[in-house]
């Protein structure tokens, strides 16, 4: 094997792929990235760890076809340190040689047969604009679980119908649920699946500057695929049954308060600093106004008085902070919309573009249960 790339193009290239690597790999070769050098002048670079995949092709000058497995964080941190000069790869024996200027590298190969085969990719279902697809799973996979013991809850649901792709996440405090526009490969395209929330944020976070995001969920595939800008990655799917939470999302609320979203997340910031671990903020919400309080008796207090319109009865309620800061974090408009049933009852968080406007429920939702409070 013999070829030449563009150090950029390589580092770039490298670091994509090698970011899904396993710290510490069930078997050595999953430590590493596969190099495959075609004689129609593409390079193939590979990872897999038996539940998520990666590859990425990148145009090379090849002049010996072949594959070989080294490190991968080697050889990323290797890609990323070399001078800005074409790069020379070749393997000698046992030996793969990196040269790129007066910079020279002898790496050694793992057993390139032992590395499992990368799992097709589905059938294709749709594409997605990135930008709209990271902006929704930003949004929906805040409320996504973090504790492995439920798996389930680590998980985002994802809802295909026709043109319209659902995201649902909740870890049993707070729910998030976001609806956006796709273009499916039928318009009959009728799709669920589980996935793993850190899957879809790496996917948001590396693929979706590439423009169209393709995505692959087979029916009755146990694998979901993503491909953009000759990146293509897999991931095995989070069995077992979601439970329903859209049912949690209350049909009629009798209170609602609109509120500046900017003012009202500066304001918690400051009132949840004297708020003690697992202590909540409370939210007093009167005709004109709400008032942020944390902190009682002799430990430090703080409060606020933000403007902040309501329709129906005077109503306080009290939120983790940081919940009701990813919750406002997420919204992405200048007012924030709280609707409720009762204090007692999980609040219903939507944005609105305008004090007096329509709210955008239908784009994106976030129940946020209530904490009881010394009164």
């Amino acid at each position: 094997m013999k070829f030449r790339v563009e150090r950029d193009v390589l580092a770039d290239a490298v670091t994509w792929t090698a970011r899904t690597l396993p710290t510490r790999p069930p078997v050595p070769v999953l430590a590493g990235v596969r190099l495959e050098a075609d004689a129609e002048g593409t390079l193939t670079l590979s990872t897999f760890d038996y539940e998520v995949s990666a590859r990425s092709q990148v145009a090379a000058e090849v002049d010996e076809p072949g594959r070989v497995l080294v490190s991968g964080r080697l050889l990323a941190e290797i890609s990323r340190s070399l001078p800005a000069k074409p790069v020379d790869v070749s393997l000698e024996g046992t030996k793969v040689i990196i040269t790129c200027g007066a910079s020279r590298f002898t790496l050694l190969t793992m057993p390139v047969d032992d590395y499992p085969s990368l799992p097709d990719m589905p059938e294709r279902s749709g594409s997605i604009d990135g930008d709209a697809f990271a902006q929704a799973i930003s949004q929906v996979t805040i409320a996504a679980g973090r504790d492995e013991t439920l798996p389930l809850l680590t998980g985002v649901r994802v809802e295909i119908e026709g043109e319209k792709l659902t995201l649902l996440a909740t870890d049993r405090y707070r729910l998030a649920m976001r609806e956006v526009s796709w273009n499916p490969s039928s318009p009959s395209v009728s799709q669920v699946a589980l996935v793993r929330a850190r899957t879809l944020s790496d996917v948001a976070r590396s693929l979706s500057s590439t423009g169209s995001v393709e995505i692959a969920l087979g029916d009755g595939a146990d694998i979901i695929g993503f491909e953009a800008g000759g990146r293509r990655t897999t991931s095995l799917l989070v069995d077992g049954e979601y439970p329903p939470v859209r049912r949690l999302f209350p049909e009629q609320t009798t209170t609602h308060t609109v509120t500046s979203t900017a003012q009202l997340i500066e304001a918690a910031k400051r009132v949840a600093l004297v708020a003690e671990r697992n202590t909540p903020i409370r939210l007093s919400f009167t005709d004109g106004q709400v008032v942020l309080e944390a902190g009682q008796g002799d430990d430090a207090q703080a409060s606020e008085a933000l403007e902040s319109t309501l329709v129906g009865e005077p109503i306080t309620t009290a939120f983790n902070p940081q919940y009701l800061l990813d919750g406002l974090a997420a919204l992405n408009t200048e007012f924030c919309r709280l609707s409720f049933t009762h204090a007692s009852k999980p609040a219903v968080m939507t944005g609105q573009d305008s004090i007096d406007g329509a709210d955008h429920a239908e784009e994106f939702r976030y129940l946020l249960m209530p904490i009881r409070f010394a009164s």
